[in-house]
């Protein structure tokens, strides 16, 4: 027994010096530490397609293990940091911490009362303090969209600058349109405003004299406010 009793503790001995202890950090790029924090300050406010791209100060550490003290300045992106590598002695970096997003711009000058077609937009990925806050962000809101004000080539478009395609010109005839019940009645008429498909006008009724609100429903015709 007693034998037995130092086999086993001489067991119980190598295998507390065989467990192996916590595994130490491996070091990764700065820029991905600096990146993980970055995106944990700034989340609330960065788009959903944001990307963010990490700049260096030159001649600084490339490796570390974790971020202990983090810095940024939510506007310009201006960011400082400690960053704790093998020797345990931490590392002060900082750089640009750039938000980008890919915006539709107009690859030509397009003047107002043009459509916006397909191949008069491209795609480029710009730094988000430039698109700012009103700028259109996605392809299909510019696409198949009437100019208001002129778009110059390779700069962000503004929302107000563009409509939905009018469908109805000041000044032009109409057909009013009257639903009641399973009726329909038909009018001629004069629209006193430009509208687009479902924007509200007003029209003169050619027989009666009479203005009416209207729905502007397609090309050339109208429907009767109810």
């Amino acid at each position: 027994m007693k034998r037995v009793a130092i086999a086993l503790f001489v067991l119980f001995q190598l295998a507390v010096f065989m467990v192996p202890g916590p595994a130490a950090a491996q070091p990764v790029p700065v820029t991905d530490l600096i990146e993980e924090r970055a995106v944990g300050e700034l989340g609330a406010t960065l788009p959903a397609k944001a990307k963010l791209e990490i700049r260096m100060a030159e001649g600084l550490i490339q490796e570390g293990n974790f971020v202990q003290e983090f810095w940024i300045d939510p506007d310009s992106g201006q960011f400082i940091a400690n960053i704790v590598t093998d020797s345990g002695v931490p590392q002060r970096v900082w750089g640009l911490a750039m938000v980008t997003l890919t915006i539709p711009v107009p690859n030509r000058r397009i003047v107002p009362d043009e459509i916006v077609r397909a191949q008069d937009v491209s795609l480029v990925e710009m730094p988000m303090q430039r698109v700012g806050s009103y700028a259109i962000n996605e392809y299909e809101q510019l696409v198949g969209q009437q100019v208001r004000r002129m778009l110059v080539t390779g700069r962000p478009v503004p929302r107000n600058s563009v409509m939905p395609p009018r469908i109805i010109s000041r000044g032009e005839k109409v057909k009013i349109r009257l639903s009641h019940g399973g009726l329909q009645l038909t009018a001629k008429g004069r629209a006193l405003d430009d509208a687009h498909k479902g924007q509200e006008l007003r029209v003169v009724n050619l027989s009666s004299n009479k203005a009416l609100s209207t729905i502007a429903m397609a090309a050339g015709v109208v429907e009767v406010v109810q």
